[in-house]
């Protein structure tokens, strides 16, 4: 087999790997809850935007296994830590929400938020694949801003907690998008 065809065969096994993880996260109570446990860990808050870069790099490259995988990987992410001893009030405040906003049926805001964040996923991709660095610095800060927008928005003061992790993903995937487009002029 070429490169290019075990490339799509491991991008196939995480694109359905991202699929079972999602349906496991929705269909077992005790995964969900066991999952947002970890996910009071700040670092997971830090390292989730981190993994945009190596989806621009599976991009960058047209490796749909890196590019999975690393999706994998940013889903994942929020269940690597362990439950950490203190958790900040509204760290706690912003995971109910997000806990009673995933679980609390489907309504219009929550499709337009879907395909958002597919809209994200594909116009992140789209830009890299085409080296269009303005618009892939763009969507990065257009992803982000609404992460924080939404965050504040529906969960009140609980949102704010997202903000540093939020900004701080936005700067490192920026300085990522920076040293791959310099790489690219060499």
């Amino acid at each position: 087999m070429d490169k290019k065809r075990i490339d799509n065969v491991f991008g196939f096994i995480f694109l359905l790997a991202i699929a079972i993880i999602i349906y496991y996260f929705f269909s077992d109570e005790r995964f969900f809850y066991w999952a947002f446990e970890r996910h009071q860990n700040i670092l997971s808050w830090y390292i989730r935007p981190i993994f945009i870069i190596p989806i621009i790099l599976g991009a960058y490259f047209k490796s749909f296994s890196l590019i999975f995988l690393s999706i994998f990987s940013l889903f994942t992410s929020m269940f690597w830590f362990p439950v950490p001893d203190k958790v900040d009030e509204k760290v706690i405040s912003f995971l109910n929400f997000e806990k009673e906003y995933l679980t609390s049926g489907w309504a219009t805001d929550k499709v337009v938020i879907i395909f958002t964040i597919l809209l994200f996923f594909i116009f992140l991709i789209y830009a890299t694949w085409k080296k269009n660095w303005k618009l892939l610095v763009s969507v990065i800060l257009i992803g982000a801003t609404l992460k924080v927008v939404h965050s504040v928005f529906f969960s009140g003061s609980g949102g704010t907690s997202i903000i540093k992790p939020a900004v701080t993903g936005a700067i490192l995937c920026i300085i990522g998008v920076l040293f791959i487009k310099n790489r690219n002029k060499n």
